[in-house]
């Protein structure tokens, strides 16, 4: 199993980026998909999750401008930025709870894509 992201890059303050992120491999079932954040000197933190039934859960410094979604059907995460800072400036990092055989989960990372905020 596999996660591949892409959409990263850099923005200008107040731009927006999409990012996706699809998994692909033997995969039976995908739980909960989410993306991570880690910036320079700081730790990994959680940005957005949402689960296979469509319930978000977002950090209090993103709520608002940013949005997840999934297709399942694809087996991919989105995250849309909106009104981006200087302070998203990080790398973001895809995860999701996978099973490729029935009630065996593991988590997952994709390799990370980097968002630059900056004029």
């Amino acid at each position: 199993v596999q996660l591949q992201a892409s959409g990263g890059g850099l923005v200008q303050p107040g731009g927006s980026l999409r990012l996706s992120c699809a998994a692909t491999g033997s995969i039976f079932s995908v739980n909960t998909m989410g993306w991570y954040r880690q910036a320079p000197g700081n730790k990994r933190e959680l940005v957005a999750q949402i689960t296979s039934g469509g319930s978000t859960n977002y950090a209090d410094s993103v709520k608002g401008r940013f949005t997840i979604s999934r297709d399942n059907a694809k087996n991919t995460v989105y995250l849309q930025m909106n009104s981006l800072k200087p302070e998203d400036t990080a790398v973001y990092y895809c995860n999701a709870r996978i099973s490729s055989v029935p009630t065996s989960w593991s988590p997952y990372w994709g390799q990370g894509t980097q968002v630059t905020v900056s004029s």
